[in-house]
């Protein structure tokens, strides 16, 4: 497998625009001829979608939501970056390319993180012009507000909706050319396979999620943009359908997956009450920039958190990195919150949460100025916890969230595989080992808006892809597969259901290749998955059958596709001997308890090729070069 990144050369802030003058085009009129597939429909396939039909190409959009406006960056609370500098504290281009790169923990490409800083300005103009109501100060100007991994003020929002927000400006660029009849819209749609012809991307294969009907798409090429793979540990702040399945489908036709391992502990959560729970709630990382996270200083401290003084809590993030107190990256927050509860000072019942007491920011800004701010995610927590956050603290505990692995691509977002781009949290590209907090809707809208619809051209211009039909036998052949497979589930009756299964998987997975990692917890996983999945294939019990609506069918075939993820993750896991970001190895640390990387050895991107059923998956290569960025130890300090 040859991994070739196509930066262009250059200085690194000339390098995008290079790029684009160097790129192929279409004629206008041409642009009609060629169909483009796109799966996903959040803020990176919606844009990508809604630019590519504005630009004349014919685009057939796949989601399995009743509506497009029902994806799951609709979630996304606290805000968007960009490098505008309104509040004039120092901000530019590079130092949020700079910001990324260090807070990745400098295991990402520095051409596509500085491409990413300098569109970002431009993605607040286009949602401007959209209507998207972001914040605003008094004067009129959008307003700005901080997150972790920074000491400037960047972050547009729309109180604590902005993912809404954003989702609703971009589906309504979707639905105007849904109306002109330049896109598509298959809701209700999942994809289930990749189709390859001569190596080449060329289609799909779907299920129709109420009649169960399978159907062949054929297109020019493939965009896949179905977001990332955390419900691998079942309990997760993403919605309940989010999946592997499409770039798990990709990856096993030939895509290299990239970094598996890298995923995101969400510091602000709410805490798990029961094991009767299917998910976690958010709270938004803004909240970090008027609650101060505490515990108890004494260990075991049973008394209510207005009982206990001032001087026997324990700040511990402001203590531990007084240069950016709460707002710490995510994934030292989350390490630090568990160290606190491992040492015995955790808060609730389960005592696995922290305080994020909003006392002060009442007493210093008053209450109504906090409400403008969260009152929407104030009303969530008291909703949810029946505890009323003006009054006494949030408790908090991190939580899967995000995850920065995801299908490898080159600097004009395709895989390896001709013809099939991967865009947003479903590639792997510009946030390395930890993303900071309020880039993702960055990405989704840089990708879509801005990027693919250059590079996508680029590739009709220069490979100039053959048409293909549907009835070709490689269609058929993909067709017949999924069948079988389906039958085959249908076929166990078992006595378990698909989400005891996952649970249990996710316990493995959480406990193994979580927060933190270590070898003897990653080889365990690796004999205990591979059995607790051929007990899944003789033993899961799943009702009704394949020509209905049957959302326990639905499961089980994600289910199955995160047991063969879950096992690549701990292979990533074992084989990358280092900390970096959010892949914390308990062996490799320093004396302070932070993570070690090591730059000699590891500083590359890990690429895994599928090997076959039961085969290891090898690894490839992408060594990353620092040319413009200075290789360092990562403080916060």
């Amino acid at each position: 497998m040859k991994l070739d990144a196509k930066a262009p050369s250059g200085p690194l802030e000339k390098k995008w625009e290079k790029h684009k003058f160097e790129s192929k085009l279409v004629n206008p009129a041409n642009k009609r001829k060629f169909d483009v597939i796109m799966v996903g429909t959040g803020l990176a396939g919606g844009s990508a979608a809604a630019s590519l039909a504005e630009l004349g190409y014919k685009v057939k959009c796949f989601c399995f939501q009743d509506s497009a406006r029902r994806a799951h960056s609709i979630a996304a609370q606290g805000g968007i970056n960009a490098a505008k500098n309104y509040q004039n504290d120092g901000d530019s281009v590079y130092r949020l390319f700079y910001d990324t790169i260090k807070g990745g923990d400098f295991r990402a490409r520095e051409a596509n993180v500085y491409r990413l800083a300098e569109v970002s300005a431009n993605i607040i103009d286009q949602c401007v012009a959209q209507g998207v109501p972001f914040a605003r100060e008094y004067g009129g100007q959008l307003a700005n507000r901080s997150f972790g991994g920074a000491q400037v003020s960047r972050t547009f929002y729309a109180r604590g909706q902005t993912g809404q927000q954003l989702l609703l400006g971009c589906y309504a660029a979707l639905s105007r050319q849904i109306g002109l009849g330049n896109v598509k819209m298959f809701p209700r749609t999942e994809m289930l396979d990749l189709i390859l012809i001569d190596g080449a991307a060329r289609g799909i294969i779907t299920r129709d999620l109420v009649t169960g009907r399978m159907e062949a798409h054929a297109a020019d090429a493939i965009v896949l943009a179905t977001g990332g793979y955390s419900n691998v540990f079942f309990l997760s702040t993403n919605a309940m359908g989010c999946n592997t399945t499409a770039i798990w489908r990709a990856h096993k036709r030939g895509a290299a997956f990239a970094n598996p391992c890298y995923t995101q502990i969400h510091p602000t959560c709410i805490p798990a009450s029961g094991d009767y729970q299917s998910k976690l709630t958010l709270m938004s990382e803004s909240l970090r920039n008027d609650g101060r996270i505490w515990v108890p200083k004494k260990k075991g401290d049973t008394r209510a958190p207005r009982d206990i003084p001032e001087d026997e809590r324990d700040f511990y993030l402001e203590r531990k990195y007084p240069s950016f107190g709460n707002l710490a990256p995510r994934d030292i927050a989350s390490r630090a919150a568990k160290e606190a509860c491992d040492d015995g000072r955790g808060v609730g019942e389960s005592k696995r949460g922290v305080y994020l007491d909003f006392a002060d920011a009442i007493k210093r800004l008053g209450e109504n100025v906090v409400r403008e701010r969260y009152s929407n995610l104030f009303d969530m927590y008291e909703e949810i916890t029946d505890e009323n956050p003006y009054k006494v603290p949030m408790r908090i505990y991190p939580a899967p969230h995000y995850t920065m692995g995801g299908l490898w691509v080159d600097y004009n977002l395709m895989s390896n595989i001709p013809g099939l781009f991967v865009i947003g949290e479903a590639n792997f590209s510009d946030h390395g080992a930890n993303r900071l907090g309020a880039s993702a809707l960055m990405q989704g809208l840089a990708d879509g808006y801005f990027i693919l619809p250059y590079t996508i051209s680029h590739y009709f211009a220069t490979y100039k892809p053959q048409k293909a039909s549907s009835d070709r036998a490689e269609f058929k052949q993909a067709e017949t597969g999924i069948a079988t497979r389906i039958k085959r589930l249908l076929e166990v009756k078992g006595k378990r259901t698909v989400d005891s299964f996952h649970r249990e998987l996710g316990n493995l997975m959480w406990e193994g290749c979580g927060m933190a990692r270590n070898a003897a917890g990653l080889k365990k996983n690796l004999e205990e998955i591979p059995t607790l999945r051929e007990e899944y294939w003789r033993n899961v019990s799943i009702l009704g059958k394949n020509e209905e609506l049957n959302m326990s069918l639905e499961k089980a075939l994600r289910v199955a596709d995160f047991f063969e993820l879950a096992e690549l993750m701990c292979y990533d896991a074992l084989e990358r001997n280092e900390s970096c970001g959010g892949h914390f190895r308990e062996e490799y640390q320093t004396p302070e308890g932070e993570a070690r990387r090591d730059d000699a050895n590891y500083c590359y991107v890990s690429a895994w090729e599928y090997q076959g059923e039961g085969k290891p998956p090898s690894m490839h290569k992408e060594p990353l070069h620092f040319e413009f960025v200075h290789l360092a130890e990562r403080s916060y300090k």
